[in-house]
Formats: C-alpha cells, structure tokens, sequence
C-alpha cells in the first residue's frame, strides 16, 4: 500500500500496525515519536495502532544532548 512518510511517498506491506510499519523501515529498536495523520501514536499503542492506505506518518528521532 501507498502512504506518505516524513513527506516522502513510499510503498510498504499492506494490513501493517504502527509497530511493524517501524519493524519494516528496520528502526523499531530506536528510540523514536510517531505520529500518524498528525495524531501522535502512544508507544503501548504500536502494536494496534493500523496503518491506512494513504496515511500520512511523521516519525521523529529522539536525539540526545546535554
């Protein structure tokens, strides 16, 4: 299916939760927001949370300073 992250268009497995959609992009071990039709997904949420043909996804790195 076709869905748009972080303004990209990119094609990925359809009938996919937050958690795999993150599985499949090989970044679910980092540590990370996701944000989906520019409503956050809460982090034990993931592994319910269906992605939608057409959904628009932000995901944002945590970055760490000091």
């Amino acid at each position: 299916m076709q869905i748009i992250i972080n303004g990209k268009e990119k094609n990925v497995s359809d009938q996919l939760t937050a958690e795999k959609l993150l599985q499949e992009l090989g970044i679910a071990e980092q540590k990370l927001a996701i944000e989906v039709n520019q409503e956050i997904v809460q982090r034990s949420a993931l592994s319910e949370y269906i992605i939608h043909p057409g959904d628009t996804v932000e995901i944002i790195h945590a970055i760490g300073g000091g």
